[in-house]
């Protein structure tokens, strides 16, 4: 197995003379007798973490600097971004965020709002580097927890959240193949979407704000709680180029509305909003169908439907009745000898009685509500 070339220019850079390559799931790996050393994330060191996070395997949009501003302003959380390096190499990153949380207590968390995050490293020694660190800012700031969020388990011994799974799926060749592509039942109701409903779909940022009322509807009447507007206008000011905002209208009315981050080759549906009108018309079939159909178009290989917490039998079903096979995801929870962290999870008992009030409350209650308590319970 050939090793895995860094995204630097090693003659620039003065690569260890003294390298072996080792196995480890899913890559390989350069080790150097060097050790490592951690430091924190400053200006002068942006332009490499893009170009590392570009380059690694395992990249994604939530290790991106996007992510990072997009939550810092949104939320005010500390961003303690990581770097690994050996000599004058990156060989590692960690993006991570310090959340003080009066619901929870103090956490961190990589990434906030994000279904990824976690360590992106060379070798074990990197990781191993990075990991110490993270424990030695929990100590540091009196924190019960710290949340990573990646598909894979990184770090040796801490123990796998076994809450969430993943759905990815390729996407057909051409955009004809996409409805043959679904199964039986979700192709005909996004058929029906469009053929006996008359749906139709449009992509705009100027769709925004319609979007964020629909997702707020949702939340609703899901329970759950609605992010702030400010979080989504800014993911799309720091995505130019990377995001579609799509909506969906019945007879000029909106029913339901998208905002999908593109990366790589995934094509990735990440806020949805609909109305009640929506599950009558298979609105939500035909959202995510016209956000396949231009990924195909625009030559993107992949579907990524996200993560469902494996209980959540709504968005897991949903998920699978799609064609999307589910794939555990190896988010890592690490809490400190002597801690008790917080159940923030939606299952948690304490939260029963507010999920069933929160559907029965004013929508401008549930939006302000929703926005203060989010920032506490960093999902």
């Amino acid at each position: 197995m050939p090793v895995r070339e860094l995204p630097f220019d090693r003659s620039t850079i003065g690569a260890s003379a003294m390298e072996r390559s080792i196995d480890v799931p899913n890559a390989s790996y350069v080790v150097t007798t060097d050790s490592c050393r951690v430091e924190q994330l400053d200006e002068r060191g942006e332009k490499a973490w893009e170009g590392y996070v570009s380059e690694h395997p395992e990249g994604t949009i939530f290790h991106t600097l996007a992510w990072r501003n997009a939550v810092a302003g949104a939320f005010g959380h500390e961003a303690l971004y990581l770097v690994a390096m050996r000599g004058d190499r990156l060989v590692g990153v960690l993006p991570i965020f310090f959340v003080a949380s009066k619901i929870g207590g103090c956490m961190l968390v990589s990434v906030p709002y994000a279904v990824g995050g976690g360590i992106l490293a060379d070798d074990e020694e990197a990781i191993a580097a990075l990991a110490r660190r993270t424990l030695r800012l929990a100590g540091d700031r009196n924190c019960n927890r710290i949340d990573f969020r990646s598909d894979r388990a990184i770090v040796r011994d801490w123990p796998v959240v076994a809450r969430y799974a993943g759905f990815r799926r390729e996407l057909p060749a051409s955009v004809d193949e996409v409805l043959t592509w679904l199964p039986r039942k979700a192709r005909a109701a996004a058929r029906n979407a469009q053929r006996k409903f008359g749906l139709t779909v449009s992509f705009d940022d100027e769709h925004l704000a319609e979007v964020w009322r629909l997702y707020s509807i949702s939340m609703r009447r899901l329970g759950s709680l609605t992010y702030p507007y400010g979080f989504f206008r800014r993911l799309i000011e720091q995505t130019p180029g990377r995001h579609w905002v799509s909506l969906i209208r019945r007879e000029g009315r909106a029913v339901a509305g998208l905002v999908t981050f593109l990366h790589r080759d995934r094509v990735m549906p990440y806020f949805m909003g609909a109305t009640d009108e929506a599950k009558r018309c298979s609105a939500a079939n035909f959202v995510y169908l016209t956000a396949m159909e231009r990924g195909v178009e625009e030559g993107f290989g992949t579907f990524d439907f996200g993560r469902s917490r494996i209980d959540n039998a709504g968005s897991y079903n949903f998920k699978r009745f799609n064609g999307f096979t589910p794939q555990p995801l190896g988010y890592q929870c690490y809490t400190p000898p002597g801690k008790r962290p917080v159940d923030l999870t939606p299952t948690n008992p304490l939260f029963a009685v507010g999920r069933r009030i929160w559907p029965m409350l004013p929508l401008w209650v549930t939006r302000a509500v929703g926005a203060r308590l989010s920032k506490h319970i960093p999902g």
